[in-house]
């Protein structure tokens, strides 16, 4: 028995090529949508041939018994008998038989027909949206022949190292608690080597609150532009407001003009004043919450070093340590020697008397 194989969208092939007297162990492949054809190799003993499909028969001689239309008779010679088979289709697969009558007994030569196809995605997901910590499980189901092998690979995000993209190979991926690294597209992958790969992509976008990422304080001179700035990551992307206290400032309001674009809000001073100085809050918001962040307007030497106070004085150095005391034996010694001296004082007044 011989084999031939056909791909969808490729060439012409026929069946076989084959000598009653060989028989191929070898498959013979071909592809789909195109044509297939048998040519059966006879001799001038041959008195009866015929074409079959299983137990169908497609052409005994010069008379077509099959009624597709597609199945057609290309020579029937001395020495050749061959039919062909247009747009061959999956269906079109199984055993064709070349069958001859000889003037002893009958012969018959085969031939098995693999119909390839190539991978086809047929059913993917669609773009999804869901908060950071859900689960996701993408679907992405293909066709072909021999059946494809499916993979999945994240294409715009940090989860994995560089070079080293590989998420699933299989129909279905599935993500538990997916975080906003894991956002961005995932691209799927169909392949069989019958022909390119059948290649789609799923957009993943993560939502998740705010959270500010920038946010220092600024120095400026009375008279002078002074300009605060507040950055914010969020997925929708943030509001923004600004407060000093506990007022919410109001753009275009006391010669401040806010501007938010994107990530990033700057609240801007046009000619600072004594009263602008002072700490003010950037709020920043989406439909998960909200965070925020304190901001500090300065003037010259208030502050140092990007915000940061000046660093206290160093502490004065401690008092001298006090002089020792004299030694014991000093002052007993000087105590007994007025002692004598009172003596004698007293001892000469009463010689006198």
């Amino acid at each position: 028995m011989g084999w031939a194989e056909l791909v969808v969208g490729c060439c012409s092939f026929f069946l076989g090529w084959l000598d009653l007297t060989i028989t191929s162990q070898i498959p013979l492949y071909s592809r789909g949508a195109s044509a297939a054809g048998g040519k059966c190799t006879v001799d001038d003993r041959v008195t009866r041939v015929a074409w079959l499909n299983r137990s169908t028969i497609l052409y005994a001689g010069n008379d077509k018994w099959s009624i597709d239309n597609r199945v057609v008779i290309l020579s029937n010679t001395k020495t050749q008998y061959s039919i062909k088979i247009h747009n061959v289709d999956i269906y079109d697969e199984g055993p064709y038989t070349c069958s001859v009558q000889t003037d002893n007994h009958p012969k018959t030569s085969r031939v098995h027909l693999i119909v390839q196809v190539p991978p086809q995605i047929v059913n993917i997901s669609s773009d999804i949206t869901v908060n950071e910590g859900s689960s996701v499980t993408l679907m992405c189901l293909a066709f072909g022949r021999p059946e494809p092998t499916v993979t999945w690979r994240h294409l715009s995000g940090k989860v994995h190292p560089p070079g080293q993209t590989f998420v699933s190979e299989d129909e279905y991926l599935e993500i538990t608690g997916i975080t906003r690294e894991q956002s961005g597209e995932y691209e799927c992958s169909a392949v069989n080597d019958v022909a390119v790969p059948d290649v789609r992509k799923v957009k993943v976008t993560v939502n998740y609150p705010p959270y500010i990422s920038n946010a220092k304080n600024t120095g400026a001179s009375v008279g002078q532009k002074g300009i605060l700035q507040c950055e914010a990551s969020a997925v929708p992307v943030a509001e923004f407001q600004w407060f000093k206290e506990d007022t919410r400032l109001a753009n275009g309001l006391e010669g401040v003009r806010i501007e938010s674009k994107g990530r990033l809000s700057t609240l801007t001073f046009f000619n600072v004043s004594e009263k602008d100085y002072g700490n003010y809050t950037c709020v920043a918001m989406n439909k998960l919450g909200n965070t925020n962040a304190s901001i500090i307007l300065y003037g010259p030497g208030a502050v140092h070093d990007g915000g940061n106070p000046p660093p206290p004085p160093p502490p004065p150095p401690p008092p001298p340590p006090p002089p020792p005391p004299p030694p014991r034996g000093n002052a007993a010694s000087r105590v007994a020697a007025g002692l004598c001296l009172w003596a004698t004082l007293l001892a000469r007044l009463l010689l006198e008397f």
